[in-house]
């Protein structure tokens, strides 16, 4: 049973400028990635263009070590540690966000050279971790939000939906990973 008192509210934004700036954001970042995505551009000469893959893998990996070090520390009633845990994710996943966008800036696309089931399935994954990845944004930082306010039970109904999803899109980028590493060239 959670004993600890619930930390006090360390965001003071009403609700309507919260909302418009989340939405605004979210867009931006889809749009960046979606732009982003078509553009390449020369690599410095000498830049190893899937340091930033293997850097996300590991951004990636810590975002999800983070995520359930905040589930256990949150069902544990250890709100300190549990508010350093999630938002320790979100600054890790801000420079996923950029190191995502770098590599595939030098890097463009590398097609997956596996045949038959692996094929599928890492093309399902991939699909799943896409589009999770996409719509979430949005309501992790709602979720966010709601904590920082100190609004708990909201806070609480939210993350009981958005973490899965979040945990999710963390471990399946590093599978995405693991899956494509072996088909970048030189």
């Amino acid at each position: 049973m959670n004993t600890k008192p619930f930390p006090a509210a360390t965001l003071q934004l009403a609700d309507a400028p919260a909302r418009r700036l989340i939405w605004i954001f979210s867009a931006v970042v889809f749009t960046a990635v979606v732009v982003l995505n078509r553009v390449q551009l020369p690599a410095p000469e000498g830049l190893d263009v899937h340091v930033f893959a293997r850097v996300n893998a590991v951004l990636n990996s810590l975002v999800s070590l983070l995520l359930l070090a905040g589930l256990f520390t949150a069902k544990a009633g250890n709100w300190t540690a549990h508010r350093t845990s999630m938002l320790g994710a979100m600054a890790l996943s801000v420079l996923f966000l950029v190191s995502y966008i770098l590599h595939h800036l030098f890097a463009g696309d590398t097609p997956f050279g596996g045949t038959g089931t692996i094929k599928v399935v890492y093309y399902l994954i991939l699909f799943t971790h896409i589009v999770l990845a996409g719509l979430s944004l949005p309501f992790i930082l709602f979720t966010a939000y709601r904590g920082l306010k100190a609004e708990h039970p909201a806070h609480r109904k939210l993350a009981k939906r958005v973490w899965p999803v979040w945990f999710y899109v963390s471990v399946s980028g590093v599978v995405v990973y693991l899956f494509i590493s072996p088909y970048y060239g030189g």
